[in-house]
């Protein structure tokens, strides 16, 4: 019973990650930046602790997303018609993620700039 109740638990988790990425214009961004930079570093073979960091940022940056667009569900159930506060925790929610989304742009820049810069000054 324990089992069945872990493996129905992983379950619904996956299937949380599959529907935020299929109707969720923002993950669809975020997933396609992470391929992207997955890919750079291949390319540019970035050190093991860049890849702990960018791993770290697409973690951070992926979930929050998937629980700003949870929150935007579940006001929208609440308060179906507008309701400034209910905008505010919306707006709050989402500026969360943005101010997260551009520390990793900074960090990436941190790291791949100084390599893209090093393949035109070589």
């Amino acid at each position: 019973m324990k089992n069945k109740k872990l493996i129905n638990s992983f379950k619904f988790a996956f299937k949380g990650i599959g529907s935020s990425i299929k109707s969720e214009r923002n993950m669809k961004i975020h997933t396609t930046m992470m391929l992207l930079v997955i890919i750079a570093g291949i390319f540019f073979n970035i050190a093991m602790w860049e890849w702990i960091t960018c791993f770290i940022l697409f973690g951070l940056v992926i979930s929050l997303e998937m629980v700003n667009t949870a929150l935007e569900i579940v006001v929208d159930m609440v308060s179906p018609e507008y309701n400034m506060r209910a905008g505010r925790a919306k707006d709050i929610a989402a500026g969360a993620v943005l101010v997260n989304a551009i520390v990793a742009f900074i960090v990436g820049l941190l790291i791949f700039l100084p390599k893209v810069l090093d393949l035109f000054i070589k």
